[in-house]
């Protein structure tokens, strides 16, 4: 049991960004796939006068929430090493809010849970990151209010009690 608690983290962690590194290609790409999903969510975003939130070069589009899980990724794979650990935390932050933010799409919207007739298993994917990512959170709150803290004594000039 203590080498899996050991090894927990750096599992999580590669699985978070194994889906995160493989989702780029169809969202770099503007595959066929992508552009249904963003799609649908830009038409629904319209009908409630946010006309090109999840277009192209909206807000929120493919290649935004791409880059955000790029970054996600570099954070998570860059805390595999111990000097880096602190920086798994924080990609387990965004991470956990990138998939937050998929799930509700997915849910509440006309989206749904299967836009592209796969059995659901992009959303089930999404389920699954959302989970390490929210484990890797809780495994690594420690380094991320440590991180938290130094932010704040930076901004404030003074340490934080």
């Amino acid at each position: 049991m203590n080498q899996f608690k050991r090894f927990l983290p750096s599992i999580l962690a590669i699985y978070s960004s194994v889906i995160f590194l493989d989702s780029l290609r169809y969202k770099f790409t503007n595959h066929e796939n992508t552009q249904t999903i963003f799609g649908k969510l830009n038409d629904w975003a319209a009908s409630l006068g946010a006309e090109g939130l999840f277009a192209q070069t909206g807000l929120f589009s493919q290649y935004v929430i791409g880059s955000a899980e790029l970054l996600a990724s570099a954070a998570l794979l860059l805390g595999l090493l111990p000097r880096f650990r602190r920086l798994q935390g924080f990609g387990a932050l965004l991470g956990a809010a990138v998939m937050t933010g998929a799930i509700y799409f997915h849910t509440m919207t006309p989206l749904g849970t299967d836009p592209n007739e796969d059995g659901g298993l992009l959303f089930i994917m999404a389920m699954g990151v959302w989970i390490s990512c929210a484990a890797l959170v809780v495994i690594r709150r420690r380094e991320i209010g440590y991180g938290i803290g130094r932010i704040i004594e930076a901004l404030l000039g003074q340490p934080v009690a």
